[in-house]
């Protein structure tokens, strides 16, 4: 067995003059649950079809499980679960017959296949749902199914491409219990998000992406440390004041952020500032934008 559910290295993937993603590296251990953060066009969707072979790298290795990619893609996807991105359940059926669909694509034996549908239905708390028109579902619900789906066949890895994208907060925090109970058993999960709650919340580590590149990697709260601090100072003011303040702040050998009305100074952990203003715990979104200069959304 491998020792990483994924592994790659110097992965580059162009279309035309574009690189989506730039000699990329990648581990994600079995048994934990690995986060690609990053603003839209980071790369990480690229990143995942390029696990699940639907793009050919044009330079670096890529393996998944202990098999080798592209030769060995096939090898495995039977091992692996997918969420995408896009909802692409089958409207016409029901909910519990888009599970038995991927059951027998998943060649699941028949006498395991009933229990593999009611156990993939429990899990994602569709149980009373079974009968259910997938159009007749909540955006919630449907996000659920496909999670469902994913992990009908018990999948060693699954990969989560946005698995919450465009839902309202109540929904994306239902979503998160799911996963985070996935991850509380020991499921690898590899998840990108462009949402810095998720990746704080879910990631053992986190890989920030930026124009298809890693500009960091780790657990969030040591990047948090390493790049932030343990304290920030939120100062306030007119725009002319905060570029004196991040004058200062630059001077003294600090760190700055622009929040829209303020500028955040990072790293002045028990020190003295001269500067008025509220002291904070530093966080991810303060590494995030300090590293990228993107605004999350």
């Amino acid at each position: 067995m491998s020792e990483s559910a994924i592994r790659l290295r110097g992965v580059v993937k162009r279309y035309g003059p574009i690189t989506a993603v730039d000699h990329l590296d990648l581990d994600v251990p079995l048994g934990t649950c690995v986060g690609l953060l990053g603003p839209n066009g980071a790369g990480k969707s690229t990143t995942m079809r390029l696990l699940t072979a639907q793009s050919i790298a044009d330079e670096g290795d890529l393996n998944v499980l202990g098999f080798r990619l592209p030769d060995e893609s096939k090898q495995a996807r039977v091992e692996c679960g997918v969420v995408p991105q896009l909802d692409n359940l089958d409207v016409t059926l029901t909910v519990e017959q888009n599970l038995l669909v991927f059951a027998h694509l998943y060649r699941i034996a028949h006498a395991d296949r009933r229990e593999a549908i009611e156990r993939s239905l429990r899990l994602a708390k569709l149980v009373d749902r079974r009968a259910t028109k997938v159009d007749k579902l909540s955006g919630g619900m449907r996000r659920r199914l496909l999670i469902a789906r994913a992990l009908v066949h018990r999948p060693r890895l699954v990969l989560m491409d946005e698995p919450t994208v465009g839902l309202d907060p109540q929904v994306r925090q239902e979503l998160w219990a799911l996963i985070d109970g996935l991850r509380s058993q020991g499921t690898t999960i590899l998840m990108s998000t462009h949402y810095i709650e998720e990746a704080q919340r879910l990631a053992d580590t986190v890989l920030i992406m930026s124009h298809g590149r890693a500009v960091a990697a780790g657990p969030p709260a040591q990047l948090v440390r390493e790049y932030a601090g343990q304290q920030a100072l939120e100062v306030y003011g007119p725009p002319d004041r905060l570029a004196e303040v991040e004058a200062e702040a630059l001077a003294a050998g600090l760190r700055t952020r622009r929040t829209g009305t303020s500028v955040s100074i990072l790293g002045v952990d028990g020190g003295r500032y001269p500067a008025d203003g509220e002291r904070r715990p530093a966080n991810l979104e303060d590494v995030f934008v300090l590293l990228t200069g993107e605004q999350i959304d």
